[in-house]
């Protein structure tokens, strides 16, 4: 079987991000860009299925430009056989990745699609369910757990009310949760070796589709700071103050 994961490059989690000064996105001219955390634990679980002896072959793919390379590479040096890179000098919208992902699904034809519950750039969540719908296939999302057994994959989801187990028909779409796995560290020689792994780019026009965003921001503000909180010397205390801010 084969294993398509999904990878975006976003900015790293622990990197503070600032707004530029006329307000029209964020600043990214020298920050330090890393794979989409949840999308990092899928491919961490493609590759486990495969040293299981469940999967033959990963195939990580991204959307994006030119610098989206250095993610791909991560992913070839954590352990995916090949990449796939699908140049967009234009960011797109989840439909848009979605349809794009469906050429390459019906091109590479795996048996199972992973990517992550959602990005931590834009919190959409909606391109594994897009990609699910248009490709008519079984989507089991927010997975923290997942094994497959034959032609079929049981996923353990995290929903409100706790956890829901269900049972999907491969081929089929899995995004993936925080406590799914830990993603393993990649080595020196790893990333040696990932540069004489192949890593095939192809415009994204390509394919038939227009890079296109249909939701455009307009403005971008930094988060009002928030005000230092109030120590107090007892509970008669704490009741007046909240009294005094209309809480009770």
């Amino acid at each position: 079987m084969k294993i398509l994961v999904c990878l975006k490059q976003v900015i790293d989690y622990q990197v503070r991000v600032q707004v530029n000064p006329d307000a029209t996105g964020v600043v990214t001219d020298g920050v330090k860009m890393s794979i989409n955390p949840f999308d990092e634990i899928a491919l961490e679980e493609a590759l486990r299925l495969r040293e299981a002896g469940k999967a033959t072959e990963v195939v990580a793919v991204s959307i994006g430009n030119a610098s989206v390379k250095t993610q791909l590479r991560t992913g070839l040096a954590m352990g995916a056989d090949r990449a796939l890179h699908i140049l967009s000098e234009t960011a797109i919208d989840p439909l848009t990745a979605a349809r794009v992902l469906l050429k390459i699904v019906e091109h590479e034809a795996p048996g199972l699609v992973i990517m992550g519950k959602q990005a931590i750039d834009d919190d959409c969540n909606q391109t594994g369910q897009m990609l699910a719908a248009l490709w008519d296939r079984p989507q089991a999302t927010f997975a923290s757990e997942l094994l497959v057994d034959g032609q079929t994959a049981r996923v353990t989801r995290e929903v409100d009310a706790g956890l829901e187990t269900i049972e999907v028909d491969l081929p089929a779409v899995v995004t993936t949760d925080l406590r799914l796995n830990t993603p393993r560290f990649v080595k020196l020689p790893d990333i040696m070796k990932a540069k004489r792994k192949p890593l095939d780019e192809s415009p994204i026009d390509s394919y038939g589709i227009e890079a296109a965003n249909a939701a455009q921001a307009l403005n971008y503000a930094q988060p009002p700071e928030r005000k230092k909180g109030v120590m107090v010397d007892s509970i008669s205390e704490l009741v007046e103050a909240m009294k005094q801010r209309g809480v009770l």
